[in-house]
């Protein structure tokens, strides 16, 4: 058994998982619980200080008692990816317990001959799909021996590649079993991140920032995988998770080809935060925004 470190305890969410139980517990709490059951989630990746109490929202929607496999697609902020990336590892360290990785389904997608593998290296430099381990394990904690985990590193994938993975996805979405958590914090605007769009006619600049990221939230929201790829293009948000949220908007475009029309699809954001308010060029803020999306 090949295990991944839990590389970022301590630094980016405390090692002690007594004291990250009742805080993911606490932030859990005080999230309605207003949508679901989960089918995918979008959710944060920032350090839980920024971004825990909104990632909140979107995990407050997922029904543990269904859930049996869980796919967590994060973006690569540091190694370059021609397209997604499956880990070497068999099981994720987490403070308050391992999670296993799917073996049996890694073997399917490594049978599309669509993914590579990354080196554990690699794995643990990359915080994406880490930062939501502990919220999975929380979550999923009265039934950590029913399900199992399938994470993928997502590369910066061109749409066809993204509607090629939302094709080969496409089936596991299907499946009321599966969870599939997308990993992506929103803008992150400033000098330092080399983005300041400024629309003055939407207020001050977190404002103007603010209104950008609800106008990709609603873009989101209309499941229309093309009017997200427009959004990017015409204002270059730097939402890091962009691709696996491209390649989940083709997955259920693929699913509403195919599903029983008495189904429903809805994607809605439940939480909207900043890590700060921007009122110069000289400051800098990233957003977080949690979303749900549900079939009935």
């Amino acid at each position: 058994m090949t295990v991944r470190r839990a590389a970022h305890a301590g630094s980016w969410y405390t090692a002690n998982g007594k004291d990250l139980g009742r805080q993911l517990e606490n932030w859990l709490n005080a999230a309605e619980l207003n949508s679901g059951p989960a089918r995918a989630i979008i959710a944060p990746h920032a350090g839980y200080m920024y971004s825990g109490a909104c990632s909140a929202f979107a995990y407050r929607q997922i029904s543990p008692i269904v859930v049996q496999r869980i796919f967590i697609l994060g973006p690569s902020h540091h190694f370059r990816l021609a397209g997604c990336a499956l880990s070497t590892a068999t099981s994720y360290e987490t403070p308050l317990y391992d999670l296993k990785i799917d073996t049996q389904v890694y073997a399917k997608l490594e049978a599309t001959g669509e993914f590579e593998h990354m080196s554990m290296n690699v794995d643990e430099d990359e915080h994406s799909i880490e930062m939501h381990l502990p919220y999975i394990a929380k979550v999923m904690e009265d039934y950590k021996d029913n399900f199992t985990i399938v994470p993928v590193l997502v590369g910066p994938l061109s749409t066809e590649k993204e509607a090629l993975y939302g094709s080969i996805f496409a089936e596991y979405l299907a499946d009321p079993q599966n969870l599939f958590i997308i990993s992506s914090d929103f803008c992150h605007w400033g000098l330092r991140f080399r983005y300041t769009f400024y629309d003055r006619s939407w207020g001050e600049i977190y404002q103007s920032i603010e209104t950008l990221d609800r106008t990709g939230m609603n873009i989101i929201s209309s499941l229309n995988p093309k009017a997200f790829t427009d959004y990017l293009k015409r204002y270059n948000n730097t939402i890091c998770g962009r691709h696996p949220i491209g390649v989940l908007l083709e997955a259920i475009s693929c699913l509403s080809k195919t599903r029983n029309n008495s189904q429903k699809l809805s994607l809605e954001f439940l939480k909207y935060a900043q890590s700060s308010q921007c009122m110069t060029k000289r400051d800098s803020s990233v957003s977080y925004a949690a979303g749900v999306l549900t079939i009935e």
